[in-house]
Formats: structure tokens, C-alpha cells, sequence
């Protein structure tokens, strides 16, 4: 695995105390040194983890803590090699902004039988210093993932890097900004939203912007720009005849690159680094922008569709949480589904605006007539998904709270070719079975607009749904629907007892 450069980075901190004396604290030093490293060193943890020095007081711990955000950290990992007093941990713990793993392991694997002695004891008592942390951490609420195991195991650093991804994509959603091209699709109810309540719970800063601050950068592209994202299209995808040099409709692919290049250029201009469209509200634009989305999302860019600005945090978060891993994640909604008993499968897709980076191959670049927006025919991606194992992720404001909903899904090739259908699609089995899983989402009051991903798992959402203080619903294939309306019923008791009165 390549890290991002630069790599974000995780503290490694280790917990002890002055009883045992300077030599023992040189060993626990140069142990937790030697575990940092080989944490570092492992390309499945997508960040670069860094060791801080033993820490055996109140005061260290609260100034690391503190320091963590101030210098950037995406989490920290705490580790009790010995048996660390956990009221020394308690301002530090109160102090903490970022992300907290709790790893409960120890320098060595096997236990050297024949050579315990009380010396050996005292040093190695994770197993008694980390109880006492948790007790402390649980005492006070705080929010962490445990994880328990030695770092050679690879389910250790597994989970290890799972939660590191979730703390990149939660770090991602504190900093976000959107930028939202007029407002949502009049009339719908579920891309509405607490637009002062998400910057509190996530970070994120939504504002809008008129359409035509829009078409203003649009207008003011150069065309040798123009002229250098066409030979990019020709490059890398396969054009429809009539969009190519000297073809009939050649016209319509510069302005689809002209608007491309505008969008990227705002949005870069804004520090934006997600955005909603609305087909309409396209002001002086003349196409719904279709290519431009697309690509935006392959580079990491957010997108929701109709104004959805929830879906559009999550696309921007899953994508940044995706580093290290294979497989792409997009923009997406259930459009329809094939009832044939045994075979039941959905078929999602959008107008237009569905990533290539879920793409099984090559996609085609493609014009169209679009029924809604009364533009121009717009310029588009076309292409299949990529078959494997997947997730759809939604985000609902349920006017107390934000819900998301997860369903854990198998993509699969199409059972038969689409030459009629001119967006790019995926077809996927969702589990356990399309009754209960369509079911589950329904009661749960999902959303119809997801982020599908085939790059990040249901442990990378429980993760970021816990560092957020988020409600997370998963259906997967243990579901039944009495369960999950348990589920819900719980919660609604948990968040608001959670919340206070």
C-alpha cells in the first residue's frame, strides 16, 4: 500500500508510572518503541504511526492530549504497558479531540515459562494496567474502539487499520466544506436537513451559492483548457463517434469539459471539497453537468444529486477513508428491482452522476436527451460496476438525531445486457435477501440517495458512526425485520436518554 503523502499520522502513546524505577521505564520505552514501529512499518495501517514517549503523569498526558489536535493528529492509540494510575488519565481523556483506540496487547507473544520472575511481572502487566484504563474510559464516557491481541496478528492490524481509516474520514468531515449550486428538489422530504446540526455533530460547513457564480467560472474557462481535458476524454474512455473531433455533436463534449473545468476551478477556488447540483436550478448552464460530476467523484470530490448535501458529505468521507484499499465508492440510489423469485436483484444508477471509479471496465462516453432539467443533452460516463462485495450507506435527519443506514450487498455483473439504458448502473444482491433488507431500510426511514462502496467495510462505519456519536443500523445477513424494528426502538430510548435532559 502507497500512503498519501503527506501521511496523516496516528500517536502512539504508553502508559506507565515512576514506581518501578528508571530502568524498567527505559525497558517499557524501548518496547512500546519497538511495537510503534512495527505498527508504522505494516502497509495495511494508512497512516504513519508515531511513538511519543512514555507518559507517567497527569500533566504529560493532558498536554499530548491537547497537543493531538493542535498538531494534526488523526487519533491516537493508548497502550498500558505496565499498570498506569487511571486518574492520571482523567483530564487528559476529558481533553482529548481526536479519536481514541484502546489497544490492549503486550510486547511479547508467547510467555517465557521458565523465566517469569517478579522483575518480568511488573513490566509485563498490560493485562492489569489496561483494565484499570478501561474502567476509566468507561467511567467517563469516553467514545474508543478496543482491540485486543498482539500487533504480529494480522485480524489485529486489520482492525487497527479499519479504525485508522474511519479517523482519516472522520478528520475529513471536521474539516469539509460544500458548496451547494441552489437548493434541493422542491417538494423532497428526505434531502432536507439540519444544516446547523451537522457542522456541530461532524464539522462539516454547508452554504449555498447561486448557479450562476457557477456559470460565471464556466464562461471564463480558456479554450486551450478545453482543448487539454478533450484529448484527456479521448484518452482515457472510448467516445461515441459524434462526440469526437469532427463529429456532429463534438460541440456538446467541449462544453461538458468547459463545465468541468469551471466546476473544478470554483470548487478549488472555495477550498470546496464536496457539492450538490439540482436539475432544476441550472441558471445559464446548458447541460446538467454529467462528465464533470463523474470525474469530480473519481478524484475524491463529494456529490449529491437534487441538492443532497448529506449524501455528498458521505461520498467525500467514504472516499477519504478509502485510502489503502481497492475497490471505488459513488454516488448512488435504488432505482429498480428485478422481483424474480430466487433472483432478486436491484438496479441502481442516477441521471447521470454515478463515479467511474466503480467501473468493471473502460466506460463510454456517451450523449444523451435528458427528460427533466430542459437543457441541452448532456454528456455522460456509461459503464457497469465492477461485481464483488459492497456496502450501501445512507444518512437521514430524523429531527432529533442523524440516522445512518447500512446494507452490506454483493454487486453482480448484469444478468443481461443494457443497451437502452444510457447511464452508468450497478446491479447488486442486497443481504440477506431483497424482501428483508428493502424491508429494514423502509422502517428504518433510510434515504433513496446512498454512497455505494465496494472500498469500505461495515467496521470502518461502526468505527467513524462511534468517534461521531452517530446512530448506526446495519443490515446484513443475520437481519430479520423484528429484529431491526427492535433495534430502532432501542435507540430511539438510548439517544435520547444519551442526550440528556
Amino acid at each position: 500500500m502507497t500512503r498519501p503523502s503527506p501521511a496523516p499520522e496516528v500517536w502512539f502513546l504508553t502508559g506507565s508510572q515512576g514506581l518501578y524505577g528508571p530502568e524498567t521505564l527505559r525497558q517499557v520505552a524501548a518496547q512500546s518503541q519497538q511495537i510503534a514501529a512495527q505498527l508504522d512499518a505494516d502497509p495495511a495501517i494508512p497512516a504513519r504511526v508515531v511513538w511519543k514517549p512514555v507518559l507517567t503523569s497527569s500533566a504529560e498526558i493532558l498536554a499530548v492530549c491537547r497537543d493531538a489536535a493542535v498538531q494534526g493528529a488523526v487519533g491516537v492509540i493508548a497502550w498500558m504497558h505496565t499498570f498506569s494510575p487511571a486518574k492520571m488519565w482523567i483530564s487528559g481523556l476529558d481533553a482529548l479531540r481526536t479519536p481514541l483506540l484502546h489497544l490492549h496487547t503486550q510486547a511479547n507473544v508467547a510467555l517465557p515459562w521458565s523465566d517469569i520472575d517478579m522483575d518480568f511481572m511488573n513490566l509485563n502487566q498490560a493485562a492489569h494496567g489496561d483494565r484499570e484504563f478501561g474502567y476509566v474510559q468507561s467511567r467517563l464516557g469516553v467514545a474508543r474502539k478496543t482491540v485486543a491481541g498482539h500487533v504480529s496478528n494480522p485480524q489485529v492490524v486489520s482492525r487497527i487499520a479499519a479504525w485508522t481509516r474511519a479517523a482519516i474520514g472522520y478528520a475529513a468531515m471536521r474539516s469539509l466544506r460544500l458548496a451547494r449550486f441552489g437548493d434541493n428538489m422542491r417538494d423532497v422530504a428526505v434531502t432536507e436537513g439540519d444544516k446547523v446540526e451537522a457542522e456541530l455533530r461532524f464539522g462539516v460547513s454547508v452554504n449555498t451559492y447561486g448557479v450562476n457564480d457557477l456559470v460565471s467560472a464556466v464562461d471564463a474557462v480558456p479554450d486551450a483548457r478545453i482543448d487539454e481535458l478533450v484529448k484527456e476524454y479521448e484518452d482515457s474512455y472510448r467516445l461515441v463517434p459524434v462526440l469526437r473531433p469532427g463529429g456532429e455533436r463534438h460541440e456538446s463534449l467541449r462544453y461538458a469539459a468547459r463545465i468541468e473545468a469551471g466546476l473544478r476551478q470554483f470548487l478549488t477556488d472555495g477550498g470546496f471539497n464536496a457539492f450538490t447540483t439540482n436539475f432544476e436550478d441550472l441558471g445559464g448552464l446548458r447541460q446538467l453537468p454529467g462528465i464533470a460530476v463523474q470525474r469530480l467523484m473519481a478524484d475524491g470530490y463529494g456529490f449529491g444529486g437534487e441538492g443532497d448535501w448529506k449524501t455528498s458529505v458521505l461520498v467525500h468521507t467514504l472516499k477519504a477513508m478509502s485510502v489503502g484499499t481497492t475497490g471505488g465508492t459513488s454516488f448512488m440510489e435504488d432505482y429498480t428491482y428485478d422481483l424474480t423469485p430466487g433472483g432478486e436483484l436491484v438496479l441502481g444508477a442516477h441521471m447521470l452522476e454515478v463515479c467511474p471509479s466503480i467501473a468493471a471496465a473502460t466506460p463510454n462516453v456517451e450523449i444523451h436527451p435528458l427528460s427533466i432539467g430542459g437543457r441541452e443533452d448532456p454528456v455522460r460516463l456509461v459503464f457497469d460496476a465492477q461485481p464483488g462485495p459492497g456496502v450501501v450507506l445512507g444518512l437521514a435527519d430524523m429531527g432529533e438525531r442523524f440516522r445512518l443506514v447500512a446494507n452490506e450487498i454483493d454487486v453482480v455483473a448484469p444478468p443481461q445486457p443494457l443497451p437502452k439504458l444510457p447511464v452508468a448502473r450497478a446491479v447488486w444482491r442486497p443481504r440477506p435477501d431483497l424482501a428483508t433488507s428493502a424491508e429494514a431500510w423502509l422502517t428504518a426511514g433510510a434515504p433513496h440517495h446512498t454512497v455505494l462502496s465496494q472500498a469500505v467495510g461495515t467496521e470502518e462505519l461502526y468505527d467513524l458512526a462511534e468517534m461521531n456519536g452517530t446512530e448506526l443500523l446495519v443490515i446484513d445477513a443475520e437481519t430479520t425485520p423484528r429484529r431491526l424494528a427492535n433495534e430502532i426502538r432501542w435507540n430511539q430510548a438510548y439517544y435520547r436518554l444519551a442526550k440528556g435532559f
